[in-house]
């Protein structure tokens, strides 16, 4: 346990909205040359206290300490004055300007009273030479993929020569890869004796990266930095209780095949794939990010035309065209962005439900809200949805409550074959756990479930099989046990080269 006197200390801190305590006197101590993580589900409080320590809003009640000496933040710019960066989940970078303006906005350096672009790029430069990370100062920012943007947003705070730097589920987005120049830097930080406050509903990297971790559970400290492990288990218990399996995987998988894709191409990348996805089963798609397997989804989905090939379900070929002949087949996608793929942010829960199937509701093109609901209801318990799904529009719903309403349209769609992109991504762990029951309760239906997952644990522990996808083909195939052996860098990380696509893909279901 550090020993030196705090750098940052957050004192018996309370804030409320409604009359409703968000934060319940939190105490919280982070010291330079730390990795400090917050841990917590939805709602635990968390976002509430960045927004604390980054200026956004004051606290009702408590102190912050800076070097021990009160400190008001009464503002984003006051924070920064102070030397506290904020990397949020939703980046605060401009697409249309450099990476070195970017780096400078709002405080670009100058000369005779005009912007100083040499100084400029030269500073953005060295900020990133000592990131030890090669970017062109003068690449427009929209057009990085979404790590190097990251990076900028680091850069930033670096420029502004920050202390305190404070990462809002920075690797949500990342591949393996981007995930380890990640840690590298701030790793990098951490012996610069910056302070660093983590958030992340990814455990297993949050165990592998932080010094101490701070738990909390309805706006209250549950563990402190003092107390707690950094152990997975420890942290889930602290978080949700005694909760059983990590990862409740069932065995549901049977000899007959659902779903077939017979060597099909698109012009999105997708090449010569073929595999089979049986009833009851969870076939996962792993690789890295942009690898191909979205891409897949989409194809199968009718999203991106077949250039060739073929997909058979229940034995009869599919002639996609468009989404909705996968929706009348009884095929359902859980896109990877919810947000801006999968839900419609104006309706509440209830419309948001039902809308893949509105002749369920009606005849001759009226609806009959009395059914809606009825329907609706059902599934909201069964899926032990927020009662507030009823009546708040989806934007207001924890990102779990949100996947589940999407999961909830296709159950109520009468769907067989589920594919489901990212599903437990950046959702707790309490969320993720009760997505994975739904997995299992949908294979014990029969249903197919095709799994996409960046989360390379969750992958091998909650398929029957595992597809490698490479450059937009079908490398490889293994179960589980035979991943776990590889190890995560031995399968995604190895050479395409010499690697023939897989054309028959078939294992005996046990």
């Amino acid at each position: 346990m550090n020993t030196s006197p705090p750098l940052w200390e957050v004192v018996d801190v309370t804030k409320a909205y409604a009359g409703v305590k968000v934060n319940d006197g939190i105490c919280l101590q982070l010291h330079a040359g730390q990795i400090h993580a917050l841990l917590g589900e939805n709602g635990s409080g968390k976002s509430t206290l960045i927004k604390t320590l980054s200026g956004a809003h004051q606290p009702d009640s408590g102190r912050l300490l800076r070097h021990g000496e009160p400190v008001v933040l009464s503002s984003p710019s006051a924070a920064r004055e102070f030397g506290v960066s904020t990397v949020f989940q939703e980046f605060s970078v401009v697409g249309a300007l450099s990476v070195a303006e970017n780096i400078y906005l709002g405080r670009p350096p100058t000369k005779g009273g005009k912007l100083d672009w040499a100084a400029m790029r030269e500073s953005a430069r060295r900020v990133l030479e000592s990131m030890a990370v090669e970017l062109d100062v003068d690449a427009e920012v929209a057009s990085l993929p979404v790590a190097q943007q990251q990076l900028v947003e680091i850069a930033k705070a670096l420029a502004a020569d920050a202390s305190l730097i404070i990462l809002d589920e920075p690797t949500t987005a990342l591949s393996v890869e981007e995930i380890d120049v990640l840690h590298r830097l701030l790793k990098r930080l951490k012996a610069e004796r910056r302070a660093i406050l983590y958030i992340s509903h990814r455990l297993d990297e949050v165990v592998e990266l932080v010094d101490v971790a701070t738990i909390l559970k309805d706006g209250q400290v549950v563990s402190s930095a003092a107390q707690s492990k950094i152990d997975i288990p420890y942290i889930v218990k602290c978080m949700v209780g005694d909760v059983g399996e990590h990862y409740p995987k069932e065995r549901n998988a049977r000899t007959e095949v659902l779903l077939e894709a017979r060597s099909i191409s698109t012009d999105n990348r997708v090449r010569d794939v073929s595999f089979t996805l049986h009833r009851g089963e969870v076939l996962g798609l792993g690789g890295v990010l942009g690898s191909g397997r979205t891409e897949i989804a989409r194809a199968i989905f009718g999203l991106d035309r077949l250039k060739a090939g073929q997909i058979v379900l229940r034995g009869e070929p599919l002639r996609l065209r468009h989404p909705r002949d996968a929706i009348a087949a009884g095929i359902a996608l859980v896109p990877e962005n919810r947000k801006s793929d999968g839900l419609f942010f104006n309706f509440t829960g209830f419309p948001n439900i039902s809308i893949a199937n509105l002749r369920r509701l009606g005849r001759y093109g009226t609806l009959h809200p009395a059914r809606e609901r009825e329907q609706c209801r059902e599934l909201l318990r069964e899926l032990e949805l927020s009662p507030h799904a009823e009546h708040r529009t989806v934007g207001l719903l924890s990102g779990g409550n949100q996947q589940k309403v999407v999961i909830g349209r296709w159950l109520h769609a009468d769907a067989d074959v589920f594919i489901l992109d990212e599903p437990t991504q950046g959702i707790d762990i309490g969320a993720k756990i009760a997505v994975y029951r739904l997995i299992n309760r949908l294979t014990a239906a029969g249903k197919g479930v095709i799994l996409i997952s960046s989360d390379y644990d969750e992958l091998v522990a909650m398929s029957d099989r595992v597809c490698t996808i490479r450059h937009g083909r079908l490398v490889a195939q293994r179960t589980p046990a035979e991943l776990r052996e590889a190890g995560q860098r031995g399968v995604w990380g190895e050479s395409e080269a010499g690697a023939a696509p897989v054309h028959s893909i078939e294992l005996s279901i046990v």
